[in-house]
């Protein structure tokens, strides 16, 4: 199999093909490389940028399966790893990364989003590294309420409004000593990239607040939204002495407003002191359902909203190896779709065959003891020109390149490089930003960060 580096060569040549070629060729192949071929032409470049192009590319991901990557979050930093090579991770890097930790509160059409507090948000896409971070909004207590309780976040997509949004949830105690609280007063505002905005949502149902703020207080153990069939969801559990039963609670993203899911049947009328999770597999809203900490039933919706196409897809038995079934998370299917993979009390990554029931560990290099897994697509949407509205961020990193091209004229003067000559020796380089190597018609993107080349013969310059 050819690697990505072997693959922009053979696109080099590619000058005389027609560009409706190209278009069906870069449809297949990942964002990160995608990212690179912009420098192959002004053709390139604009096509990859385009819009069109864009939602094309997301939609073949979503339909095929291809270049899928899972993110782990470990307790300081990002990792991803290869869904179709899960041997080793690689580093994350973002510019919301500091001494603590970051959170990664959900995964949406290749987009992550990440919170290092309640007003310091944002929106991250791994593969092509552009951000964009959500303008701070305050927090109002509510009369009565001097403590912040629990803050949940979400993000989803709104495919009414071709727009992505940031749900924010914050609940209030009133009695900071007491963790249950007699009533939770809450605060919900969504931020809209389309918009660039925040908005509270006033208006809600008299039957959702009094869920609310009565008889629950929100619990999901990951603490966001579950994205399926354009809302977001929550579990609402039973608090004791009140109500015994738990609930799905959603927030629709093109009507902004909240609702109810209806559980299936036997399990609402079943055993109420059963313990619920929320996830998504294959588009699908999934119940997982802990009995005893010994087994798990994993329940799907298959058609989104309708109480009876609630499914029972498989039950996954605890192993020997694992002490209880404290979390449990389906993440994809196999290819062959015989397999699952699920996340196992944050510790690690196992295929599940469906049929023999039986568990295999995913065995990957350096990777974090502990950990958080999100399933995340390869896809270009934010673009790759980075985010406009960042001034400051601008400022610094063209402050920084123009430090790294001195430094880089230096090294280039060591090495007996001269501008409009031709090397005279072999040398072993280490090039720190992303260079270009121009011999006459053909052009090389080289993006792999101190990568040692051995160059002889051509001429080279710094591309910015």
């Amino acid at each position: 199999m050819k690697t990505q580096a072997s693959l922009l060569v053979d696109l080099l040549e590619m000058a005389t093909i027609p560009m409706d070629i190209v278009n069906d060729i870069f449809l297949q192949l990942p964002a990160k490389t995608l990212v690179r071929c912009r420098a192959l032409s002004k053709p390139c470049y604009h096509l990859i940028n385009d819009p069109d192009f864009i939602s094309s590319h997301l939609r073949r991901v979503l339909q095929t399966g291809d270049h899928l990557m899972i993110l782990l979050r470990g307790a300081l930093r990002l990792y991803s790893v290869d869904l179709d090579s899960l041997d080793s991770v690689h580093d994350v890097e973002h510019p919301m990364k500091r001494g603590g930790p970051t959170e990664v509160f959900g995964s949406c059409n290749g987009l992550i989003g990440l919170s290092n507090s309640p007003t310091d948000l944002a929106v991250f896409n791994p593969s092509t590294r552009q951000i964009r971070r959500l303008p701070p909004s305050s927090i109002d207590l509510p009369d009565g309420s001097s403590n912040r309780g629990y803050v949940f976040f979400g993000l989803g997509y709104d495919s009414v409004s071709d727009d992505y949004k940031v749900v924010r949830m914050v609940q209030f105690k009133r009695d900071s000593d007491d963790e249950l609280g007699c009533t939770f007063p809450y605060e919900v505002k969504v931020f809209s990239l389309k918009k660039d905005s925040w908005k509270r949502i006033e208006s809600v149902s008299s039957s959702i607040q009094l869920l609310f703020y009565f008889s629950y207080h929100l619990l999901y153990r990951r603490g966001y939204g579950v994205l399926a069939g354009n809302s977001l969801h929550w579990v609402l559990p039973g608090r004791p002495g009140l109500i015994a039963f738990n609930l799905i609670v959603r927030f629709d993203l093109a009507l902004e407003e909240f609702g109810i899911v209806r559980l299936p049947e036997v399990v609402a009328y079943g055993n109420v002191d059963i313990q619920m999770d929320i996830g998504v597999l294959d588009g699908c809203l999934c119940l997982l359902c802990y009995h005893d900490l010994g087994y798990v039933d994993v329940w799907m919706m298959k058609k989104y909203n309708v109480r009876g196409s609630w499914t029972k897809a498989f039950t996954v038995y605890k192993p020997s190896s694992v002490k209880s079934f404290s979390y449990i998370r389906p993440l994809v299917y196999s290819k062959d779709r015989d397999k699952v993979l699920l996340e196992i009390n944050n510790t690690k990554l196992v295929w599940f065959d469906i049929e023999s029931k039986k568990m295999s560990t995913v065995r990957i290099k350096d990777c974090p003891s502990s950990y958080s897994a999100e399933l995340v697509v390869s896809s270009l949407v934010l673009g790759c020109k980075g985010d406009l509205n960042n001034i400051r961020l601008r400022k610094e990193q063209q402050a920084k390149e123009a430090e790294e091209a001195k430094m880089m004229q230096n090294s280039r003067k060591r090495a007996g490089i001269w501008r409009s000559g031709e090397l005279t020796s072999t040398k072993k380089l280490r090039i720190p930003q992303e260079m270009v190597i121009n011999n006459l018609t053909q052009v090389y993107v080289f993006r792999e960060e101190e990568s040692i080349l051995q160059i002889n013969k051509c001429r080279w310059f710094v591309n910015k």
